[in-house]
């Protein structure tokens, strides 16, 4: 690739003069994811006593800082006893910490409370304590070198079977992120560079717990319980391209103590009186929101959820009545067998939700993003209606696609129930600030809009892949994103059929390797470590696009039905676990008519093991490294117009949800 970034320096200053126009014009008019054999399995396994978390959070958005009680029932489900505990840290997180490149597995012990020096934009978790939670007694801990690891000693060993009760507490910040960070411009700019330049990226805890635009993600922000995979505890956490949380289910317990006008969106259902009604903080009674039936038997019902306070009447908006949130900004959540706990915070933050299949979906928009919003509203409530009818149903009560403004280089964030993609892909192309801009930057309207559709449709099928079935996301991140992308294509086809499906084929999967072995990109194994890619233009060609395709080879292989059984059944099987590729073969290999087991097994080595993307995808496209400069024109006379070449194809993949 060096080679190639080096031939394409005569134009890669007018590329990026063009984005930086793209920039300029557009800033001004946008606002602001334990394997044992498959047969082993028992359907719909779930643990007999799972681990609980009971927080309490003292939220100071102004400030950006809150404070917290953790108390975690932790079950001993090993066949041995455990005198250690570990908890991670992921806010502390920072890519050039001394687990970047190590690849030992060992604590570093420092005294308990130490702390290190800490960039102001970085988010940072501290332990005040731990205690024994019934008798309070303190118990002794110790952090890693960069604090992302707490390690507690129990005074008596849990046997097998047994439980500990442990309380922690702790205080946290996260940084105000720079708005020019989270916008389009910005994004394209890094999806170029990722394209263009053979340099290494990482995810940060600031992408995913931060304040910026008015609107708070706390994704990460207490001590999550490590993995503890036969016997042993998985403590090491290597910064990545990919999702950094590794997790088993959980129960969750979650007071938020928050200003009163501070809308709050969390994986988990609000509470209130003694019942569960909804994952914002303010769902209201039948009455007071204004329900529409809809063919298909869904509801609709728009809201400012979470917003607490009286009835807008005559907007058609409905307002939580919440009493006891009004007084004292308190507002309870629960939720079972969840993945992960975030919360999603801020003022003007508006939603709407439909009911499909018993479950409520919503979106929550800015306020000025009201009708991508709306859009985003139903294409969330397609998804979960095309993956409930080929996955099965999910056991949750509700989930929410909402937005925020993520930094450039990430265009999504997958949680429990709550899928969260980047403000900057909210553009409404008919407003009037944006109807004045370049065509350079109104042309590009089909690519971001068909981006945040298929995004939308990715992110929820998540919900299946990552949560409901776990996996490691660095070990093995292509089982959970591959199936997300291909799901995505499913959507596609069942909603707009087999026209619209194959072109989101093409520029979604295909386009991006395409484009990504024409930038000098090399072909390599999808079934990689995430420590293995590069930068997230790799990821997005080798994990999602080339392993999502694999699924297409089977379904030329054994039939559309026979896959789709296939997914349910490990999907069944594997309902709480975390799964590995031998479950995910087994599956296949399981419905597969005996004469083509072999041939099953020899997709999966071909599509995730080996290199055979440029015969079986698409080889590097000649006409447009000849227009990038990257290798020499043959005919004709220089191009005075590289952009106008490149052409749509191209914008077109510097413009996707990544």
């Amino acid at each position: 690739m060096k080679q190639c970034i080096k031939q394409a320096t005569r134009i890669n200053l007018f590329l990026i003069s063009a984005l930086l126009c793209f920039s300029a014009s557009l800033a001004s008019a946008q606002s602001p994811r334990v394997a044992s054999s498959q047969e082993s399995k028992p359907a719909n396994a779930t643990p007999t006593r799972p681990t609980r978390y009971q927080i309490n959070f003292a939220l100071d958005f102004d400030a950006r800082t809150f404070t917290a009680t953790e108390r975690v029932r932790w079950v001993n489900n090993d066949d041995r006893p455990a005198s250690v505990v570990y908890f991670h840290l992921y806010a502390n997180q920072r890519s050039n910490n001394g687990n970047a490149g190590g690849g030992n597995n060992n604590d570093a012990p420092r005294a308990a409370g130490e702390e290190t020096t800490t960039a102001t934009d970085e988010p940072r978790i501290e332990i005040k304590s731990v205690r024994h939670a019934e008798t309070q007694s303190a118990l002794a801990y110790a952090l890693d070198e960069p604090a992302t690891l707490l390690r507690i000693n129990l005074r008596e060993a849990v046997a097998p079977g047994a439980a500990t009760d442990i309380e922690i507490a702790f205080a946290g910040s996260v940084p105000e992120i720079d708005p020019d960070e989270t916008s389009l411009p910005s994004h394209v700019i890094q999806q170029l560079g990722a394209a263009l330049r053979d340099t290494r990226e990482t995810r940060r805890a600031r992408d995913t717990n931060f304040r910026a635009r008015g609107v708070m993600l706390l994704g990460t922000a207490y001590p999550v319980l490590a993995v503890r995979d036969g016997g042993e505890w998985q403590r090491e956490v290597r910064p990545t391209v990919g999702d950094p949380l590794h997790t088993e289910v959980a129960d969750y317990e979650v007071t938020i103590d928050a200003p009163a006008d501070i809308a709050l969106y969390t994986s988990a259902e609000a509470r209130r009186a003694g019942t569960v009604t909804s994952s914002s903080s303010a769902a209201t009674t039948s009455g007071g929101a204004i329900t529409n039936s809809n063919a298909g038997g869904t509801t609709d019902t728009s809201g400012r959820a979470g917003v607490s306070g009286g009835t807008n009447g005559g907007a058609g908006l409905s307002v939580g009545t919440g009493v006891d949130a009004m007084k004292t900004g308190a507002r309870s959540f629960a939720g079972e067998n969840l993945r992960n706990f975030a919360i999603l915070a801020g003022r003007g933050l508006q939603s709407g939700e439909r009911t499909v299949g018993g479950v409520r979906v919503r979106s929550v928009w800015a306020s000025e993003h009201e009708k991508i919003g709306r859009r985003v509203l139903d294409t969330a409530a397609e998804a979960v209606r095309v993956f409930t009818a080929r996955y099965g149903a999910l056991p949750v009560a509700s989930l929410t696609v909402a937005e925020a403004p993520l930094v450039a280089g990430l265009g999504s964030a997958e949680f429990a129930n709550l899928s969260v993609i980047a403000s900057a892909f909210y553009v409404d192309f008919d407003s009037p600030a944006v109807r004045n801009l370049p065509e350079l930057v109104r042309e590009q309207r089909a690519s971001v809009e068909d981006s945040l559709e298929f995004a939308t449709a990715h992110m929820l099928a998540h919900q299946w892949w990552g949560m409901l079935v776990g996996n490691s996301p660095e070990r093995a991140p292509v089982l959970d994103e591959a199936l997300a992308h291909w799901s995505a294509l499913v959507y596609y086809r069942e909603t707009h059929g087999a026209i619209r499906a194959q072109a989101a084929r093409d520029d979604q999967l295909r386009g991006v390797y395409e484009i990504y072995r024409t930038f000098g990109g090399e072909d390599m194994p999808a079934l990689r470590p995430a420590r293995d890619f590069r930068n997230s233009f790799q990821y997005a060609a080798i994990v999602s696009a080339k392993g999502a395709l694999m699924y297409d080879a089977l379904v030329k292989l054994l039939g559309e039905e026979r896959v789709f059984t296939a997914l349910r059944r490990y999907a069944e099987a594997n309902r709480y676990e975390i799964a590995e590729l031998d479950d995910l073969r087994g599956a296949f290999v399981a419905e597969a008519p005996v004469a083509e087991r072999r041939a099953v097994t020899r997709t999966f080595d071909r599509w995730l093991s080996e290199r055979h993307g440029d015969e079986d995808i698409a080889p590097p496209n000649p006409q447009l490294a000849a227009a990038l400069g990257l290798t020499p024109e043959t005919t004709g006379t220089p191009n005075r117009n590289p952009v106008s070449r490149l052409g749509r194809f191209f914008w077109r993949q510097m413009t996707r949800i990544r």
